[in-house]
């Protein structure tokens, strides 16, 4: 049964060899089904957020509670099956270049294959495989190049397959790390508008890391700040200012 809560993070503070602070007494809470923007400049605390519900990091103060399970106690075994209920979106696709569009989709499924199954895979696809790599490639309009090479695709393109690859294991938490960096203002709000679906339809839990504004104020229904690890604001996108995300020295970034 999926949690009520999603994320939970109570006086969270993550320090750095040489005393430098990731975060620093963060508390936020984020429920099951929500879709959140996270901002701020590089340097914030995005990243080091991100490491951390993805259990990368171990945080050094403070608590951190994600589907259930404490990130600051859990073993290599749960960290395992908590990342199978959870799915990963980045700027860089990491495709397997020479393979086809639909093995790379399937590829966000093996975290549930046995070894056999994996080996199995990589040669032929069954047909309930098949059906489901064409079901999520259809919702992305990329049915159409489903037995391409994944490096014939142009980049926008394959930041679709990887979302792809995010969205076949219908995941309880998706993780998407600065997911519209690299791709064109068309693309950018297809995979949004694909991530905001995914949210309304199957109630992922939907966090974001953005340097986009505009697009985080139109696809979040709440958006949390950060600045120098610290977290700026915590609300719906109509009461964000200027100054929570750039300071005051800033006032001009945001258009």
């Amino acid at each position: 049964m999926m949690p009520v809560i999603a994320v939970a993070a109570q006086k969270l503070s993550k320090v750095y060899p040489g005393g430098h602070y990731g975060l620093r007494d963060i508390s936020i809470t984020v429920r099951a089904g929500e879709m959140v923007g996270i901002l701020g400049p590089s340097g914030a605390g995005k990243t080091t957020f991100f490491r951390l519900l993805n259990g990368a990091l171990r945080p050094t103060a403070g608590s951190l509670t994600v589907l259930g399970r404490p990130m600051g106690q859990v073993s290599t075994k749960d960290l395992r099956r908590l990342r199978r209920r959870m799915a990963f979106v980045y700027q860089h696709h990491n495709l397997a270049p020479t393979m086809s569009v639909a093995h790379n989709v399937l590829a966000g499924c093996l975290g549930t294959y046995s070894l056999p199954q994996t080996v199995r895979s990589l040669v032929a696809l069954l047909p309930q495989e098949r059906e489901r790599v064409w079901a999520v490639l259809k919702q992305l309009g990329m049915v159409d190049k489903m037995y391409r090479r994944a490096d014939e695709l142009s980049g926008g393109e394959q930041q679709r397959v990887a979302l792809a690859r995010a969205l076949i294991s219908r995941p309880e938490l998706l993780l998407a790390d600065e997911p519209i960096a690299s791709v064109d203002v068309k693309t950018a709000a297809t995979v949004l508008e694909s991530l905001r679906e995914l949210n309304a339809r199957q109630g992922t839990t939907v966090l974001l890391n953005l340097h986009q504004v505009d697009f985080a104020l139109q696809h979040c229904s709440r958006l949390l700040v950060l600045s120098a690890g610290r977290l700026m604001y915590d609300g719906e996108p109509e009461g964000i200012k200027e100054m929570h995300i750039y300071g005051e020295n800033r006032r001009h970034a945001l258009r």
